[in-house]
């Protein structure tokens, strides 16, 4: 996305949606482009160490992984595959997180995954593919939608940042279902991913404005 595709993505979604235009209007410019990777391993690695942890603990453990290479550029799949499963696991990646970065690193080194390809699939055909590999469900393969192909309309329903946020911003009584949030979020199209990131923002302020029943 560019910089004009954000200012057409902020006008649309302030128009469309006040609840969340009063989280825009206090959290100022979209911060997508921040996290954005224009490396295709670093993108899949990254997610797989943030799955189901905190943000802080997921790049504490993700710099203690970078520091087993040499500074200056991402380390190759076969520099990956050569660091002893213990040594992973030192760092503190998980035996299952470790396995998983394997099984990436493998495919990619043999040519059986291509991440560049993936540029030119649609987004459903990118996410059947990267979850046949082992350990890449639909969340981590979202957010290779969202921070590395740059994909504009990705609304991950799974993520359990989202889920609280929806709930809270709207004043639901419990979670939203999978189909509640993609309702909801049919105003934001096409820049799901846009708003995701506010719904992400939201959720180290108060709930702004009254909330709504639903």
């Amino acid at each position: 996305m560019t910089p004009d595709d954000y200012a057409r993505a902020r006008r649309l979604l302030m128009r469309r949606d006040a609840v969340l235009g009063a989280v825009m209007t206090r959290h100022g410019p979209c911060g997508l482009a921040d996290g954005q990777r224009d490396h295709g391993l670093q993108a899949m690695i990254e997610s797989i160490v943030w799955q189901q942890l905190s943000g802080k603990a997921a790049a504490t453990i993700y710099a203690r992984f970078l520091a087993l290479f040499p500074a200056g550029r991402y380390p190759t799949p076969e520099e990956i595959l050569a660091v002893p499963q213990p040594t992973l696991r030192q760092v503190g990646l998980s035996s299952q997180k470790s396995a998983y970065i394997r099984d990436v690193c493998e495919r990619v080194s043999v040519g059986a995954l291509d991440l560049d390809q993936l540029e030119s699939m649609g987004d459903e055909a990118v996410i059947t593919t990267l979850t046949e590999v082992k350990g890449i469900g639909r969340w981590t393969a979202e957010m290779f939608l969202m921070f590395r192909l740059h994909r504009p309309d990705v609304l991950p329903v799974g993520d359990l940042g989202i889920v609280k946020a929806i709930q809270r911003l709207y004043g639901l009584r419990k979670p939203p279902s999978a189909d509640k949030m993609l309702a909801i979020g049919q105003r934001w199209q096409p820049y799901r991913s846009v708003a995701s990131w506010y719904l992400w923002a939201s959720l180290e302020m108060d709930p702004p404005g009254k909330k709504r029943k639903g």
